[in-house]
């Protein structure tokens, strides 16, 4: 078989409707373009409103703001490292483990039990799971944020002093 031997299944292809063929024609006349006007005469652009200030234009562009300080977490439960079968947790041991991302602060919640000590590092807890983890013998180490003071905000604000 070849690319020119192809052809579509039976009935499947069906040729297109051909209109403004005169008022004998099926769609013929007006061609479904109704009567008169600027959309059967031509081409009208979407979310044109005829010369009205259109919607798109009438609705505020901006909204809110991005917090240039926030932090932003990669979390983990309790109940993950439970199942690691290591006593020493790390970002790094997690990391090659392929549980959090190669990048981004850990923070571990408090979600799931806990049998055996673990000692656990990572730049954040929460009160659950510091609670967990001490409970069941281990000891929680918070680590340093990779910034000594948080930086200063971006933008044109700093430009009036």
């Amino acid at each position: 078989m070849k690319v020119h031997d192809l052809k579509p299944a039976p009935g499947s292809a069906r040729p297109s409707r051909r209109v403004a063929r005169g008022t004998a024609g099926r769609g013929g006349k007006t061609a479904g373009r109704g009567t008169k006007g600027q959309k059967a005469r031509s081409k009208v652009k979407p979310g044109f409103e005829g010369g009205q200030l259109p919607l798109v234009q009438r609705i505020p562009k901006l909204r809110g703001f991005n917090n240039p300080f926030r932090v932003e977490y990669v979390v983990i439960n309790v109940g993950a490292l439970a199942d690691l079968g290591i006593t020493e947790v790390t970002p790094a041991a997690l990391r090659e483990r392929g549980l959090i991302p190669k990048k981004g602060l850990l923070k571990v919640l408090g979600d799931g039990e806990l049998s055996t000590a673990l000692t656990v590092s990572a730049h954040a807890f929460s009160k659950s799971a510091e609670q967990t983890i001490t409970a069941a013998g281990g000891t929680v180490s918070v680590l340093p944020k990779p910034w000594a003071v948080r930086p200063p905000a971006q933008g044109n604000h700093l430009a009036n002093r």
